[in-house]
């Protein structure tokens, strides 16, 4: 079938280089991996070049040791970040994500406790919660709220999506993780960006007009039905036709 030929041209270890999901592979502890494949998801707007650079910066700010930065650092340590800005999110953001991550790892060893919700069907549920989560703290800025989305506010979550694939899908070709377990495949959403909608749309894939969480959903609806175990593997081939310009 043409798009699982698409899956393996781009599910393999060459497309990791200039996507963000590179910032994630420097590292091998698995609590590094989650958070610095947070920031790379977060920041993961414009061009994928930009996108590096601006994940290499933040984590050159954390000794490139973001889970011993993020439990130990002191408060002279964060002045480097009020100089940290990639498009919107700016230094308040930055301080923000560090102090929520401080105090969530004081209680849990992972990040996937926050996704996970029993009896999800999709990561639905899991994505409202962890933006609950998130913004638990007393002074939670409202301007950081933006960069967290949720099903709830009708937004297609695409960082948040693209994420959680990295973190869950596993297969054996090394370009997502698969180091969460607590959640399947089969639960995830296929991120939707401009490119992987375009590719989808011309490929009827997809009637609804809105660019939306129900535009995200049909879509993995769709990509269900060629594999109902792992349908956001056709994310690979979306978002490569998309970028390469052929479709």
């Amino acid at each position: 079938m043409f798009l699982d030929e698409k899956v393996a041209l781009y599910n393999q270890p060459g497309f990791i280089e200039n996507d963000p999901i590179s910032i994630p592979h420097r590292f091998r502890r698995k609590q590094d991996i989650e958070i610095a494949g947070l920031f790379a998801s977060v920041l993961a707007w414009g061009q994928r070049v930009t996108i590096i650079k601006k994940c290499d910066q933040l984590l050159g700010m954390m000794d490139n040791d973001p889970y011993t930065f993020i439990r130990e650092h002191k408060a002279r340590d964060l002045k480097p970040f009020l100089e940290f800005k990639h498009r919107t999110f700016n230094a308040t953001d930055t301080l923000y994500f560090i102090a929520l991550l401080k105090w969530f790892y004081s209680q849990y060893d992972s990040l996937e406790k926050a996704f996970v919700v029993e009896g999800d069907k999709t990561i639905e549920l899991g994505l409202i919660q962890f933006r609950n989560m998130f913004f638990s703290l007393a002074d939670a800025p409202d301007r950081t709220r933006k960069h967290i989305s949720s099903p709830e506010r009708n937004s297609t979550c695409k960082r948040l999506s693209m994420y959680l694939r990295w973190m869950v899908r596993q297969d054996s070709n090394g370009v997502d993780f698969g180091i969460w377990t607590s959640l399947k495949p089969s639960q995830l959403v296929c991120p939707c960006d401009v490119h992987v909608e375009r590719v989808a749309r011309s490929l009827k894939m997809l009637k609804r007009k809105q660019t939306d969480w129900q535009m995200a959903l049909e879509l993995t609806g769709n990509l269900r039905k060629l594999d109902p175990s792992d349908p956001v593997k056709y994310d690979f081939a979306l978002f490569g036709l998309g970028v390469e310009g052929q479709m």
